[in-house]
């Protein structure tokens, strides 16, 4: 190696290793806008009723749901096309069926721009694949119709039968027009009131609120931002419209440092999940419940000094399950599936933990 290619790789590795405090400090932070948003910029929630046709004898048996057949009487109707009550319910349209459409409407929509619609089956029909909506207006929570859709249905699945025989590839009933409605009216979304913008954090926390606003002001002068409590914030903006999107635009991408996660465990009783992340703790303990028995043993506070834990289960004998990392709550959780504890044993068992205090985290059951 020369000289010259000494001195290069010198210079590469202090540039290195100068780099790495500063790239751990980027890889830890966050936008503004990935923890916060500006209150009152959101989406609206739109729903209606309409009629898919077109279907290959896929559709409602109107036999057992009536409003199908009452709701096309009605739409033919509209049409000059008049049906008394007798021939309405003899009708064995197979190739129509009753939906129910949800769309959000995204903030500062405008008429005329398209929107996502999802379609999905109300009455008994077998698939909605090939067919098509016909126009559907969508209404808002105040009855108001704002956006109207109309469009070939798009199933991602596929299904086929024969006799008793049927098989199915994922879900038939409900499919989704991309761009199928038509916004008709706006909703206004203010930005901000009395030249203040305020921002919401996904979640209450006083420590994240006050990381924002230092953030806020060491990049736009000191007084911009306050905190107004643990979840809003109060941002000084520009009045003239063109000036605030700019400087919001600057301030949702700021870098926010990132706090320290919440001790959290989440439980779904009804799938047997359990997550946690990596800040979950529990103190020493001992857990029975019904046929299980698990002992945790903590660890003197020392480096390099690992606890134990010891789960029997009666009928076993001897039969014991050591787990050599430290006490945290993934190793009891470990035990326990070894063991074959189901969802409901898990459960109780960490609500007890909670209660008695040897559990350092939030327990959330979803």
């Amino acid at each position: 190696m020369n000289g010259k290619n000494g001195k290069w790789l010198r210079r590469a590795a202090i540039f290195a290793a100068l780099s790495l405090p500063l790239f751990g400090q980027l890889a830890l932070a966050e936008r503004v806008k990935d923890v916060a948003a500006v209150q009152g910029v959101r989406n609206n929630q739109l729903i209606g009723y309409g009629l898919v046709v077109g279907l290959d004898n896929t559709g409602d048996q109107t036999t057992q749901t009536p409003f199908t057949t009452q709701s096309l009487g009605n739409m033919l109707s509209q049409m000059g096309i008049n049906l008394s009550a007798d021939q309405a319910q003899k009708l064995q349209l197979k190739n129509v069926a009753a939906v129910m459409l949800t769309a959000a409407l995204p903030p500062f929509s405008r008429p005329g721009q398209e929107i996502d619609v999802t379609v999905s089956s109300l009455g008994n029909a077998k698939s909605l694949r090939g067919g098509t909506l016909l126009m559907t207006p969508l209404k808002g929570a105040d009855g108001q119709v704002y956006a109207v859709a109309q469009g070939n249905v798009l199933v991602g699945g596929v299904g086929a039968s024969s006799g008793n025989s049927r098989v199915t590839v994922n879900h038939l009933a409900a499919g989704r027009i991309p761009g199928g409605a038509t916004v008709e009216r706006a909703v206004p979304t203010p930005v901000g009131q009395g030249g203040y913008v305020y921002y919401e954090l996904a979640e209450s926390d006083f420590g994240n609120a006050q990381a924002v606003v230092d953030t806020i002001n060491k990049a736009m002068g000191a007084g911009t931002a306050q905190a107004l409590d643990g979840r809003r914030i109060a941002v000084r903006a520009p009045d003239e419209p063109s000036a605030r999107v700019a400087f919001l635009g600057r301030v949702d991408n700021l870098d926010v440092p990132r706090q320290a996660a919440v001790a959290k465990v989440v439980i779904n009783p009804r799938t047997g999940s359990v997550v946690m992340n990596q800040r979950v703790t529990i103190e020493a303990c001992a857990v029975a419940h019904g046929n299980l028995s698990v002992t945790v043993e903590g660890a003197q506070p020392r480096l390099a000094q690992p606890a134990n834990i010891q789960v029997k289960q009666e009928g076993e004998g001897d039969s014991l399950i050591n787990v050599k990392a430290g006490a945290n709550l993934a190793d009891v959780v470990k035990a326990l599936n070894a063991l074959g504890a189901n969802p409901l044993d898990l459960l109780a068992i960490l609500q007890a933990m909670k209660s008695a205090g040897a559990l350092r985290a939030e327990l959330e059951v979803i």
